[in-house]
Formats: structure tokens, C-alpha cells, sequence
């Protein structure tokens, strides 16, 4: 069982349910691990993926998340609007998939900075998890 899968697909099911993150992010929402040859903007990658167990036996895996928003708006505005989407919808959020879930999930630090080129304009979300198998 694959804890950084199941996570990942109920952080999609959960973000893709909420209809802030839609109206940003469109029908269905462009959230991905990779991005398509030619994206539509703006964009929410899925990223990094850091897992540890926890220290007591037991007691399920540790996960650090990046999530990536990707803006072609001129300026920080629109990066910013999603970014706190994705901090609503993910606030207190109880998520499972294939026998796995939360016991706890919480955004943390996030950044938003614009491409050197100018073009694009970024915003990073860190996420911690914490998750453990569902009970049969």
C-alpha cells in the first residue's frame, strides 16, 4: 500500500471538489504531477515528495508536499488568489484513499516569486501530513 499515492489522489479528489479551486483552476482542475506539452495557465503541480515514518511503531508516515501554482497573470495577484484557495480547502481536511487517510494535514510556509524570464509567476505551498491505514 502505497502511502504517497493514496495521498495523492485524495489531495486531488479534495482540491478538485472544491469550487474556489475550480473557478481558478477550471473544469476539470489543471492539477497535475506533470504538466501537458502546451498547458492551459494557471496550473497547480504536484511536486515533491518527502516521506518519513513516525517515530512510534504503528503510527503511519510523515509527508512533506510542494505544491506549485503556475501563473502567466502579469504580476502576483492571481498566484495569490489560488494559493489561498488551496489553503481553504486543504484547512482541517479529513482525506482518504485506498485504505489510507489523514490524521493530520496542515499548509505551511509559501512563497510566491516571479520567473526569471518574467513570464510566469510562481507560488509554493508546503504541505505536512500525516497518514496511516484505515481500520478494515
Amino acid at each position: 500500500m502505497s502511502h504517497e499515492l493514496a495521498l495523492q489522489k485524495a489531495l486531488i479528489a479534495q482540491l478538485g471538489g472544491d469550487p474556489a479551486v475550480r473557478a481558478l483552476l477550471g473544469e476539470p482542475p489543471r492539477i497535475w504531477d506533470a504538466p501537458p506539452a502546451r498547458p492551459t495557465f494557471p496550473y497547480l503541480l504536484i511536486g515533491r515528495s518527502e516521506t518519513r515514518p513516525v517515530g512510534a511503531e504503528g503510527c503511519g508516515i510523515e509527508h512533506g508536499l510542494t505544491l506549485t501554482i503556475v501563473s502567466r497573470f502579469r504580476g502576483t495577484e492571481e498566484a495569490k488568489a489560488v494559493l489561498a484557495a488551496l489553503r481553504v480547502a486543504l484547512a482541517d481536511a479529513a482525506l482518504a484513499a485506498d485504505g489510507v487517510r489523514t490524521i493530520n494535514l496542515r499548509p505551511g510556509f509559501a512563497d510566491v516569486y516571479p520567473a526569471p524570464d518574467g513570464q510566469r509567476t510562481f507560488a509554493v505551498l508546503r504541505v505536512r501530513a500525516v497518514t496511516e491505514e484505515e481500520e478494515p
